[in-house]
């Protein structure tokens, strides 16, 4: 296998981080945006699909921290495998580490590196552009008791003014990320809350009263929005 994925050329490795996106590479995707680990849980999974026809790729996986370091409180099994054509793979994710918060969730990231297959007699002697790409996405572990529903929690910011800066304070357990968001129709960025903290966003000329929209456990967009300026 080591043969297959070199070249008797060169590599240029460029990295792509797709944090809102399912696609990995070519014809491989992972099946979801986002994954809910439910503290407590033995496991949870992640599949993999590769659709294309033809091509293999070598799949690589692991879980970093909210500081970016790769997190050993994880494993994911198999951190490295060959995906072939027309298949489907399952990442299977285990937490070994000390209980987290049980008041509020702890954001982690998950990491798949999709490497297309390259055959050595096929690119002997020549120069060879390879694309690793790099999909990360967010890993929420949440526990399975806090104090209301995940649905609920859009309907708890609150929003003030300080400034030139839009204050976003989220007094729920969960993270929220905003999406759409506007003020007076003009539009801020995107911006995710953390659990019983406050955000802040750069306004400029902005007035008016706020619109948005957040993403739920399944990546899609919750229905509009709006929200006073205290």
């Amino acid at each position: 296998m080591n043969n297959y994925f070199k070249t008797g050329a060169f590599f240029i490795w460029l990295l792509l981080f797709l944090p809102f996106t399912s696609q990995a590479a070519g014809g491989v995707a992972l099946g979801a945006t986002r994954v809910i680990y439910p503290a407590g849980a033995q496991q949870t999974s992640l599949a993999i699909t590769n659709s294309d026809s033809r091509d293999r790729y070598l799949i690589n996986a692991w879980i970093d921290n909210d500081a970016g370091k790769k997190d050993k409180r994880f494993v994911v099994t198999p951190p490295l495998f060959v995906s072939e054509p027309k298949s489907e793979n399952t990442l299977r994710i285990i937490y070994v580490g000390e209980p987290l918060p049980d008041d509020r969730e702890s954001l982690f990231w998950m990491n798949v590196k999709a490497i297309p297959a390259v055959d050595k007699n096929s690119v002997e002697g020549k120069n060879v552009l390879q694309l690793a790409i790099l999909s990360r996405i967010k890993l929420f572990v949440r526990p399975t008791k806090l104090s209301m529903q995940p649905e609920e929690a859009r309907a708890k910011l609150r929003f003030s003014r300080s400034g030139g800066a839009l204050v976003i304070d989220n007094p729920t357990p969960y993270y929220v990320t905003l999406v759409n968001l506007k003020m007076g129709g003009v539009k801020l960025p995107n911006t995710m809350i953390s659990p019983r903290q406050n955000a802040r966003v750069s306004l400029g000329t902005a007035q008016g009263s706020i619109t948005f929209q957040t993403v739920n456990d399944y990546g899609a967009l919750t229905p509009v929005q709006s929200g006073a300026v205290r």
